[in-house]
């Protein structure tokens, strides 16, 4: 018997052992009057609160092209990607996770209490998911689903595991957000809300988050920006219609790489070159940090001779906060803030 057999055995007996409190509750009331009063409001107390706040399942989803079913609120959760972990922190809903991986950098401080499991440093293997018996899936790219990856979507569905992937990372005509909004990252954050049964602690996170937006005051100077998030030979840059340039526009900068109808895309440094920005964004990621980059461009022999690089005019973001999330917002403020502290 294969160690991956094994392992779906296991989740389909895990599966039994995991039964949501929710449907618990639903075995209870539909026995109707042969179940006592006060037994059927011990089932619906110990019910997950979320059920009762105005979502309704059966939910079904479009989600990327593949459809997504959900009896109840998902219990057990697998995340892939910080921004699929950070959306259930802010939430409030991190004892749900049972294992993340491919984190980009480490949980915020406010959340660091709360950090889950890690599952594994990159893309988890199917036989990795399956073992710790998840009800969903929740990545935050298309391509973590994958045969040599989390596995099919359409097989772990087979075996009773439901799918999710980030609305914003679709990447599908008709899915993906071009250009993506503030308005698309909010109701990702809705729609989160209504998967795990949570519309109430979503709604007043939306609420913050633009009220936050409302008082960032966008930098006036007019810069004009690289959105360089990794490579040396080539470089990777933050384009014109993802949440780089959501993220530079905000915060009043122009984006070099603007005319470019992807969320990233590779450049060349002759491009960079001609463009001469003003300021240079570099994302710092576990596995591309800030000061590798900044060692890449002082030791390019043109690249070197920037203005920018010359004068060290750097602005720095955690790579988890480029990409479509909760740590948006914030991620403008400090945009702008580092702005100020060039003049």
């Amino acid at each position: 018997m294969t160690s991956l057999f094994r392992s779906a055995l296991h989740y389909r007996a895990a599966r039994h052992t995991f039964f949501p409190a929710a449907a618990t509750a639903g075995v209870l009331l539909l026995a109707g009057c042969s179940v006592p009063a006060d037994t059927a409001r011990a089932a619906e107390e110990s019910t997950p609160e979320a059920v009762n706040t105005g979502v309704h399942y059966p939910l079904e989803l479009d989600n990327c092209g593949t459809a997504v079913v959900l009896q109840g609120p998902p219990e057990r959760v697998v995340t892939i990607k910080s921004t699929s972990t950070e959306l259930l922190l802010a939430l409030g809903l991190g004892d749900r996770i049972v294992g993340t991986a491919f984190s980009d950098s480490p949980v915020p401080e406010a959340w660091a209490s709360s950090a889950p499991a890690v599952l594994a440093e990159k893309v988890p293997s199917r036989e990795a998911v399956l073992s710790l018996a998840p009800d969903l899936v929740f990545a935050g790219w298309e391509s973590n689903f994958s045969a040599d990856g989390a596995g099919e979507r359409g097989q772990l569905a087979d075996l009773g595991i439901a799918t999710y992937v980030s609305p914003a990372a679709c990447q599908g005509n008709g899915y993906r957000p071009s250009p993506l909004t503030f308005d698309d990252v909010f109701s990702s954050i809705e729609e989160a809300g209504d998967i795990f049964g949570a519309p109430g602690a979503a709604a007043e996170l939306v609420r913050e988050q633009r009220t936050e937006l409302e008082t960032v005051v966008p930098s006036g100077k007019g810069y004009s920006a690289l959105w360089y998030s990794s490579g040396s030979d080539t470089p990777y840059v933050g384009a014109g219609s993802g949440a780089p340039a959501l993220l530079m526009e905000a915060a009043g900068l122009g984006n070099i790489a603007g005319g470019i109808d992807a969320g990233w895309s590779p450049y060349s440094w002759e491009a960079v070159a001609e463009a001469d920005p003003d300021v240079i964004v570099l994302v710092d990621a576990a596995w591309g940090s800030a000061d590798k980059k900044k060692s890449v461009l002082e030791a390019h022999p043109v690249i070197s001779q920037l203005a920018a690089v010359r004068e060290g005019r750097y602005l720095v973001v955690p790579f988890a906060a480029s990409e479509a999330g909760v740590r948006n917002v914030e991620t403008v403020r400090s945009l702008t803030e580092q702005l100020a502290s060039l003049d």
